[in-house]
């Protein structure tokens, strides 16, 4: 089904069956506006699709065509399922709750049937570049799909990342240095020169400050995560770009406001 709206770039709403997660799962697609340059098409999925109307995706992404501000871009929004803190989280870890259990099966859904369905979708058999975006819990998963599977993506974005994610619950000899999982990923993992990073966090994203410094949880940890990049050989302004929104909220609101930041970081064109 294609819709079309004015000044509103095309949106395509389709599901395939998925046999590693065992459902339906819808996709919306927001197409390019020069989608006959096939070949100059980047990709970017998104996680927590269902929230891109509310987002107002389509339009940001019209507004930034409109202006000549971004190459060309499929967005693909996918649905989550009714077992989000399963199917989210980290491949090779659960959490110390054990959630994040079907995050393996959901990158495998995401490698191997939805990445296919995209180029039978659109004919395009090669994009000029992938990426991977989410928010809080679904920023976590994007992150490491990413960074597992360097010579797939090359961008991740993360809106109020959930890099609190520990192997270890607070109460049961939790240590930030060692038990934080992303961030373990990370120092465990190699160097890939060609991955870029974007993260965003609000001010007011939440009021936990577990280790009581006077900095949020949400901030502390996406600062953590970002100097294990750095101690990989990431540099900030070359490889990272951080956004901290005075004010800024959990809330989809407050993601539709860092958007066209991130769009423009990842995708802008040099005026």
């Amino acid at each position: 089904m294609l819709i079309k709206k004015e000044t509103i770039i095309p949106l395509k709403k389709l599901q395939l069956p998925s046999r590693y997660l065992q459902r339906e799962v819808r996709v919306d697609f927001f197409m390019t506006h020069s989608f006959h340059e096939k070949n100059e098409v980047s990709l970017l999925l998104i996680n927590d699709g269902q929230n891109m109307e509310e987002l107002g995706l389509a339009g940001i992404l019209s507004g930034l065509y409109r202006q000549n501000a971004i190459h060309s871009l499929l967005c693909v929004g996918i649905y989550c399922g009714d077992d989000r803190k399963n199917e989210y989280g980290t491949a090779f870890v659960t959490d110390y709750k054990g959630r994040g259990a079907k995050a393996a099966l959901y990158t495998q859904f995401i490698l191997e049937e939805l990445l296919p369905f995209i180029r039978m979708q659109t004919g395009i058999v090669s994009f000029k570049e992938k990426s991977f975006a989410g928010f809080s819990l679904g920023g976590l998963s994007a992150l490491d799909i990413v960074w597992n599977h360097p010579k797939e993506f090359v961008k991740a974005g993360v809106f109020s990342g959930s890099f609190w994610w520990r192997s270890k619950g607070l109460d049961e000899g939790y240590i930030e240095a060692t038990d934080r999982i992303m961030h373990a990923c990370i120092r465990e993992g190699g160097y890939y020169p060609w991955l870029k990073f974007f993260f965003e966090t609000g001010t007011l994203d939440e009021t936990e400050d577990r280790n009581n410094n006077g900095i949020i949880d949400c901030i502390d940890d996406t600062i953590g995560l970002i100097e294990e990049l750095e101690h990989k050989g990431y540099k900030r302004q070359r490889d990272i770009e951080y956004l901290e929104l005075k004010d800024g909220r959990h809330d989809v609101a407050t993601w539709a406001k860092a958007m066209p930041v991130f769009l423009k970081w990842g995708w802008g064109k040099t005026i």
